[in-house]
């Protein structure tokens, strides 16, 4: 159990590194307008903090820094959110003012809202891809034998897939199979297009259409694929102008991580709902263990919901970055609110 006197240079020191990223001593400390003791005091209890594990000391100074369990305990004991400026309200506000009427602008643009506003990465996750079921389907000739078919989503995901028309397809067929398609697909969520194409869909087609067949084989490649997950990522080139990362072995295994989508996204996904952190070694992969990753999440309509990341230093601005993501959050759960 921490002392009252313990806990203020606790938070000295950490409110300071993060501010510097300089070790902080004792005559740093005792100058500040809180603290009343003397630096002997002030050295006993750092001495203190250090043997408990919440503060370390570098090779190249005599100050401290904070250890991984000093985040910890300031993020779930000592943590204040800050009060953000008007400018910073003005600037969420107005991006969301806009009118953007599909998902992936939404979230690109709060992606690139949120690494600006950090000079940190950004990492947006989309609802999940097992959620997201097929609202609506067009098929659009753009030659005699070719067209591409149109897919919207119950998110606003609008997605655009060329194929060939077979040669025997005609275009009261085509139009007859987009009537089959959409009563039968309408709210089917995206994964589960194969199994109801083989079944359903292929023996509609079959008592409807004279080259059902062809026009399924075509169907087939149109609309069955992969749906890897997506991730939106702003400012991904940020973390060079942390001094923690003038590693470039160290920046190159950070970012190949990142790159790994479905990794990623499993790693988002499995937070709790509102505002979380990981500092350090409580993340799984190895090229984070000297960051933090904030985590916050934003609903849409039918339950579905997404998750908003922060990827920096543990030397982190706790107090600001966990205001910035409440606000964000907040905006863009009311944004899609009303497209539901």
């Amino acid at each position: 159990m921490l002392t009252d006197r313990q806990l203020l240079i606790l938070q000295v020191i950490i409110d300071d590194f993060i501010l510097t990223a300089q070790p902080v001593g004792s005559r740093t400390i005792a100058k500040k307008e809180a603290v009343t003791f003397s630096s002997a005091t002030i050295r006993n209890e750092m001495a203190d903090l250090e043997d408990q594990g919440f503060i370390e000391k570098t090779h190249s100074s005599s100050g401290r820094v904070p250890s991984e369990k000093g985040y910890r305990f300031y993020v779930d004991h000592l943590l204040s959110p800050l009060r953000l400026s008007r400018q910073e309200i003005v600037t969420i506000r107005d991006a969301f003012n806009e009118k953007m009427m599909e998902f992936e602008r939404v979230v690109q643009k709060s992606a690139g809202i949120l690494s600006e506003m950090t000079n940190y990465t950004s990492i947006i996750l989309g609802p999940e891809v097992f959620e997201t079921k097929l609202k609506q389907l067009q098929i659009v000739p753009l030659s005699e034998h070719s067209a591409i078919a149109i897919l919207v989503t119950d998110t606003g995901h609008v997605e655009h897939r060329a194929f060939n028309v077979p040669v025997e397809m005609k275009g009261t067929d085509l139009e007859k199979m987009v009537n089959i398609l959409n009563q039968r697909l309408q709210g089917v969520p995206l994964v589960k297009l194969h199994e109801k194409l083989y079944t359903e869909i292929n023996e509609m087609l079959r008592h409807h259409m004279d080259h059902h067949e062809e026009a399924f084989s075509y169907l087939r490649s149109a609309l069955v694929e992969d749906h890897p997950t997506k991730l939106y990522i702003g400012g991904k080139t940020n973390i060079l102008m942390q001094p923690e990362f003038r590693d470039l072995e160290k920046v190159r295994s950070l970012y190949a991580t990142i790159e790994q989508e479905n990794e990623m996204a499993d790693l988002l996904r499995s937070g709790q709902e509102g505002i979380q952190v990981r500092i350090g070694q409580e993340n799984p992969f190895d090229s984070m263990q000297n960051c933090s990753l904030i985590t916050a999440t934003y609903h849409l309509g039918n339950d579905q919901m997404g998750t908003i990341a922060l990827l920096g230093p543990t030397r982190m601005e706790y107090n600001r970055m966990f205001s910035l993501m409440h606000v964000l959050s907040k905006h863009m759960t009311n944004t899609f609110r009303g497209w539901y």
